[in-house]
């Protein structure tokens, strides 16, 4: 079956019910979705479910606030909106669900080289390199993709043309931000002692 054929069967439009229930259940169904997907939920698809005019700003604003007050949220990652456990939950989430393989898993030096990828991409393995003063392993590098958190970027201008690479949404989400402009800034960061000067 074709996505248009599952798009005929549902009614965007609700014209048979009251504006109030309407709206409310355009916001359900904008719940649902992001409550069944893995990963962030771009506008165009969350257009398919609502009314032509329906403003998915509000609609995700008024979900929000229907939210308040419970284990979840809706978060801006990207380009898109995911519906997530609030960061308050996380130790209880850890001490009654078998989520250890959901965790990152990524040494001290794993999350260095993320956080030179975040900060100077997109940069290649050279690049890298030249940060940390050694050569960055492939498998680091395989490593991170593995979870999503990076991707490939362009490749360099250069002899060779070397991949660079770029951090993902999934980083974004991971880390709880709605794009790299929430990347604390390198001068609060030396200011703090978290780099060298």
């Amino acid at each position: 079956m074709s996505r248009d054929w599952h798009e005929a069967e549902l009614d965007r439009e609700l014209t048979d019910l009251p504006p109030d229930l309407r709206w409310r259940e355009w916001m359900r169904r904008i719940e649902a979705v992001l409550f069944a997907s893995s990963t962030p939920v771009a506008r165009d698809d969350l257009a398919r479910v609502i009314g032509q005019g329906a403003s998915i700003d509000l609609l995700i604003e008024d979900l929000t606030v229907d939210l308040e007050g419970r284990a979840f949220e809706v978060a801006r990652v990207g380009a898109g909106w995911w519906l997530r456990t609030k960061p308050a939950y996380a130790a209880a989430i850890r001490a009654a669900a078998n989520v250890g393989g959901q965790a990152l898993n990524l040494s001290e030096f794993d999350l260095a080289v993320l956080a030179a990828i975040a900060f100077h991409q997109p940069i290649s393995r050279d690049g890298l390199k030249h940060i940390f003063g050694k050569e960055i392993s492939r498998d680091l590098i395989g490593r991170l993709a593995e979870r999503d958190l990076i991707g490939i970027g362009p490749r360099e201008p250069r002899r060779g043309a070397p991949y660079t690479f770029v951090t993902t949404d999934t980083f974004l989400a991971v880390f709880g931000m709605e794009s790299l402009r929430d990347l604390p800034d390198m001068e609060q960061m030396e200011d703090a002692g978290l780099t060298a000067p």
